[in-house]
């Protein structure tokens, strides 16, 4: 499908630079990592081991001593190694049943991986993200796609995408110190303006896709062309009040400042996504006091009683709010789980992974839903614990 992305430069110098949510990808604690170094040649024992597991766990791949030779003997000459595309494939999916942070590991063999890694310019990358959209979009069929851009080589660091997702709502500080839009947002707002993006100051203004071609160079924006963002209206099925309120999110959570590691080799530009579950709009982007903080203002509108903490209006207001999150999602035809049956879910999942001899780490802070988190399966157990050495991950970017 041909479409086109506008790009503008600026004239003034440049500022610095789970799924289901962005942070759900994370292993935490974060190791000390090569991802925000100058890229070094890649480490031949990280590339033996996952060449050895691939071939345990596909064992229609072929001979894997053969091809560790094969590796050895590019990584001797080059300094690293280019992955087949299905070892390419399965270590994104591995990356994401390994992510300690996301509920929503059971759908990780399903993940769709589009190998761009011959894409290095900010054009090209921008115009990928675009359709990476539209295809997760899928009509509201949200389906799991990864993008993977071209690797870290040594002495050729590969692009960046600036934006921690690729749809993400702007943040602006009026004069009178009131927010408009998101706050966490804010810093790369700020450099948005700089490089010359202009818009007027709205709750939910899309943000535009920011591009650097290598570590350190001005980044290159561009908009999002018509048609790759699909926003939700939310509505309440009983409040006809909660549509006045003008609120929206969008369908596809597409994080893009994380490193996929496979094998000793880092790419950092390897957008993905799942779907949302309702609570991460519900309880934290739209009602966090640091985010939109929408609370106090579902509560007037229900006309509960806020002169005490002890009537828990907050309560009442955020079961309010997510309700409407999930029945917008629903009439809109966009997928979504709810934190009920996704922990449920869960669950299946390391009983899945327990018969195939794989620990199953979990972050319980994360997997435990922000909402009547005790009401959940997930609430009354423990888990395996994290390795944050543990990889094919997505690990933070630092540079």
């Amino acid at each position: 499908m041909v479409f086109s992305l506008i790009r503008r430069r600026a004239s003034a110098p440049a500022g610095a630079a789970c799924p289901y949510s962005a942070a759900a990808a994370a292993p935490a604690p974060v190791p000390p990592s090569a991802a925000s170094r100058e890229p070094d040649r890649v480490d031949r024992r990280q590339a033996e081991e996952f060449v050895r597991r691939f071939h345990e766990e596909c064992p229609g791949a072929g001979d894997a001593d053969a091809r560790i030779r094969q590796v050895r003997a590019e990584i001797a000459r080059t300094g690293t190694y280019e992955h087949t595309p299905e070892e390419l494939a399965h270590g994104a999916r591995v990356a994401w049943r390994n992510a300690a942070r996301c509920i929503g590991r059971l759908y990780w063999s399903s993940l769709v991986v589009r190998d761009l890694r011959g894409v290095s310019s900010a054009d090209g990358i921008a115009a990928a993200c675009a359709e990476h959209l539209r295809a997760a979009g899928n009509g509201g069929r949200i389906r799991p796609v990864l993008t993977v851009f071209a690797p870290d080589r040594p002495g050729r660091p590969a692009p960046r995408i600036v934006n921690d997702q690729l749809v993400r709502y702007a943040g602006h500080r009026t004069p009178s110190g009131r927010w408009v839009g998101d706050p966490r947002a804010a810093a790369v707002t700020a450099l948005a303006r700089e490089l010359g993006w202009k818009r007027e100051e709205e709750p939910f203004q899309v943000l535009p896709l920011m591009i650097s071609e290598r570590p350190g160079a001005r980044p290159e924006w561009y908009e999002l062309p018509d048609g790759a963002v699909h926003e939700v209206a939310l509505r309440h099925p009983e409040h006809a009040w909660f549509a006045g309120l003008g609120l929206r999110w969008y369908a596809v959570p597409a994080i893009s400042d994380m490193v996929l590691e496979i094998g000793g080799v880092r790419y950092p530009a390897a957008p993905f996504n799942g779907w949302y579950m309702g609570t991460e709009i519900g309880a934290r982007n739209l009602a966090d006091a640091d985010r939109y903080d929408l609370l106090p203002l579902v509560a007037e509108k229900l006309g509960l009683d806020r002169s005490s903490e002890r009537t828990l209006w907050r309560d009442r207001a955020l079961v309010e709010l997510n309700v409407a999150v999930l029945h917008s999602f629903q009439e809109a035809g966009v997928t979504m789980a709810d934190h009920h049956t996704e922990s449920g879910r869960f669950l299946k999942h390391i009983a899945r992974e327990r018969r195939h001899g794989r620990p199953v780490p979990a972050d319980w802070s994360w997997i435990v839903p922000p909402l009547s988190g005790s009401a959940t399966p997930v609430f009354h157990r423990y888990y395996d614990p994290v390795d944050p050495t543990l990889r094919p991950a997505f690990v933070p970017r630092q540079g």
